[in-house]
């Protein structure tokens, strides 16, 4: 049953959830909520149009598309606007050797060592509030170990901070056991040298794994500017998932592993940042959506009547959802250049719920592919979601003439 019939559906697998990819090595190594289905992927990937093209994904994330085509030795060409982004999904989709193993074996040793003798804090990052992430000691043996990574460069740097993320997450007052990250609270301070080793065992496993290799291009850049990055009818196939319409900000998502990574120096950055990107809301983003106005009037009659309805109960919040619109029109009139004829599209998208009124975004991409031209576009439901009944994930796919 396709999403304009309606009707109740039966959730999925959890190989089509990000903890599918939890046991898939490398796409397990950190996670982004929410993370669509490598096992999905897999599965597009191998079904794509026009295979002599590269397959491009302008929504990167951590790199699901981009890693599933390096796993089969198929070109990709994926966009953030998130630098730190860039760097995961880069790190995640290149070769190992069995050198560059060693020598990030060792630096996680010389980490952990140092974490052990860490009883005095060094330098700490400017997250707001610290000290709500982690205790003083904790944070003494993070920054002993950072201390470290920091004078370091290279492949075996990056399997190491891999694994250094791993560990600040698990040794703070964090959880993302959740939709979105939460905090908690410990009864005891972590062992973060032991977390390292740990992490490090995980990560050297997915480096560990034989790659066919396929040519990777990651882009920083704004995806609705796709032509600014790439030639015309230049990508064979789509296959991303977007942010959904749900106010989730990557970037409060992220915040740990940007700040001590030094992707993110202060509060206001991060907000810049969110507001750039489509569907950001954090920080100063939230402020700037109070005097947003569309430059031109979105041709969508579908859209109008769902704005009015949440403007009732909070023009923000209506605001949002007609720019996060607005930015997806921009974006796919952007990809009908670079997308190729013959080319597919396949979007993982999810709809929302603002108080009563709910958002049908995978019916609002359908009709945003056809005002750009696109054909045989179709929208079918890939699982309900466990955050409300309402909450489903689409599968919006079309093609290019």
């Amino acid at each position: 049953m396709n999403a304009r019939t309606g009707g109740t559906q039966r959730a999925m697998s959890p190989g089509i959830t990000f903890r599918g990819n939890l046991r898939s090595t490398r796409h397990g190594w950190l996670r982004l909520t929410p993370a669509y289905s490598v096992e999905l992927v897999r599965k597009l990937v191998a079904g794509r149009s026009r295979p002599d093209l590269p397959v491009l994904d302008p929504f990167c994330g951590t790199g699901t598309t981009l890693t599933a085509c390096a796993e089969l030795g198929i070109a990709c060409q994926t966009v953030d606007i998130n630098p730190f982004l860039r760097w995961l999904a880069e790190a995640k989709s290149r070769r190992y050797s069995a050198a560059d193993l060693k020598r990030a074996h060792e630096l996680v040793l010389e980490m952990s060592s140092a974490a052990r003798g860490g009883r005095k804090l060094g330098w700490v990052p400017a997250l707001h509030r610290i000290e709500k992430w982690w205790d003083e000691p904790t944070l003494s043996a993070l920054s002993s170990a950072f201390g470290v990574l920091s004078r370091k460069r290279g492949k075996a740097r990056d399997l190491a901070a891999l694994a250094f993320c791993r560990a600040l997450v698990e040794a703070g007052n964090v959880s993302f056991r959740h939709q979105s990250m939460s905090f908690r609270e410990l009864t005891r301070t972590p062992d973060v040298a032991a977390l390292l080793g740990a992490a490090f065992d995980a990560v050297r496993l997915g480096a560990a794994q034989s790659f066919a290799g396929g040519e990777a291009q990651v882009l920083v850049g704004d995806s609705r500017q796709l032509q600014r990055l790439f030639p015309c009818n230049s990508c064979g196939s789509v296959i991303t998932s977007p942010p959904y319409v749900n106010r989730m900000s990557y970037i409060r998502e992220l915040r740990p592993y940007m700040y001590w990574l030094g992707f993110l120096s202060d509060g206001r950055q991060a907000g810049e940042l969110d507001w750039q990107a489509i569907g950001g809301t954090w920080g100063v983003a939230t402020s700037k959506l109070t005097t947003w106005r569309s430059d031109t009037q979105l041709e969508l009659p579908r859209l109008r009547p769902l704005v009015s309805q949440i403007e009732q109960r909070s023009p923000i919040l209506a605001r949002y959802v007609e720019r996060y619109f607005c930015d997806m029109d921009q974006h796919l009139q952007s990809l009908s250049r670079v997308l190729a004829p013959g080319g597919r599209a396949h979007y993982v998208v999810g709809n929302s719920k603002f108080f009563d009124v709910v958002v049908p975004a995978e019916k609002l991409f359908v009709d945003l592919f056809k005002r750009h031209g696109f054909t045989s576009v179709n929208a079918r439901v890939l699982r309900r979601r466990s955050s409300k009944k309402e909450l489903f994930e689409y599968l919006v796919s079309a093609d290019k003439g």
